[in-house]
């Protein structure tokens, strides 16, 4: 985003480094709320191109211009989510939140290292939390974030969402029943990470009851191509069912596509690269010593965060 230097003939913003200097959380804020990094950018710019369209002796009359910058923000991805709901009617397949690397492979990639790695990557953003944030209704989805991962009094909540604080009090425990609902039980990172080495390692070898053996049987894989990029357009139910559409995809995979492993929203997944070039991503959430969901992303504009490696 390019830095403003504040209405009135270029004359600097004494305040321009406190305002800018909210970006970060107004990223972290929007991508939780629209799980998507283009979308976080395109709100987020909404916000500062407003701020910057007022004079400036009415910026100088706002108390706390983060707070501010914060609100308008969120009234932003509130508006944005509403009308994401009508645009994913018409979309092509599933939908998947867009999944971001690492914060040290952002910075690997070409190009400037902003926003991704601004982006705190935790349980917040994982790509369980993130699916689950979608079947929230947009009020739910705002009233939660803000007030139990960037702990918001519901006062503030309230004049944010335009309801009484009772009313996002409801919503938040409405969206955390849901949260609560969907949740695997934890799984130690270290055991999370093994079961998917071991997943990649069997799928390699296109062994199948291997992979049956590391899937719950009532697991699901489903995938986003967005109609730019082939893939299957329903979910697919069952390990069985997974594991033998998994060895089919080993048996169709070009000699030029390699499977590593990477982080996926702060997590261990597997990538597919192709000629050095990432052009799908694979997020898992394990239960129980078991995959229970496989999400794939090959819709080549959700991918862009995504350095070569």
């Amino acid at each position: 985003m390019t830095t403003p230097t504040g209405p009135g003939g270029g004359v600097p913003d004494p305040g321009l480094s406190a305002v800018m200097s909210e970006r970060r959380q107004l990223i972290n804020l929007a991508y939780r709320l629209l799980g998507s990094l283009a979308d976080a950018e395109d709100a987020v710019q909404e916000t500062y191109a407003r701020w910057y369209a007022m004079s400036r002796p009415q910026q100088d009359a706002i108390e706390s211009p983060g707070a501010w910058l914060t609100t308008v923000a969120s009234r932003t991805c509130l508006n944005l989510l509403g009308s994401a709901r009508a645009r994913r009617e018409t979309y092509v397949g599933e939908w998947i939140p867009e999944p971001l690397p690492e914060r040290t492979e952002w910075l690997s990639g070409p190009g400037p290292a902003d926003p991704a790695d601004r982006v705190t990557l935790d349980e917040s953003v994982s790509m369980a939390f993130l699916v689950v944030l979608e079947s929230m209704t947009p009020a739910e989805r705002v009233a939660f974030i803000l007030h139990d991962v960037f702990r918001y009094p519901f006062a503030e909540v309230a004049e944010i969402v335009g309801r009484t604080p009772a009313a996002c009090r409801q919503l938040a425990s409405s969206a955390r029943r849901r949260v609560r609902t969907s949740q695997a039980p934890a799984t130690p990172a270290a055991r999370r990470a093994g079961i998917v080495r071991a997943f990649k390692a069997a799928w390699e070898a296109k062994d199948i009851n291997a992979l049956i053996g590391l899937l719950d049987p009532d697991a699901t894989a489903i995938a986003d191509g967005g109609g730019l990029a082939t893939t299957f357009l329903h979910p697919i139910e069952g390990g069985e069912q997974i594991a033998r559409a998994w060895v089919e995809i080993a048996n169709r995979a070009l000699s030029n596509i390699k499977f590593v492993e990477r982080m996926v929203n702060g997590q261990l997944g597997l990538v597919a690269q192709e000629d050095g070039v990432t052009v799908t991503v694979f997020a898992f959430e394990v239960a129980d010593d078991r995959i229970r969901h496989i999400w794939v992303v090959r819709n080549p504009e959700k991918l862009r965060p995504w350095s070569t490696g």
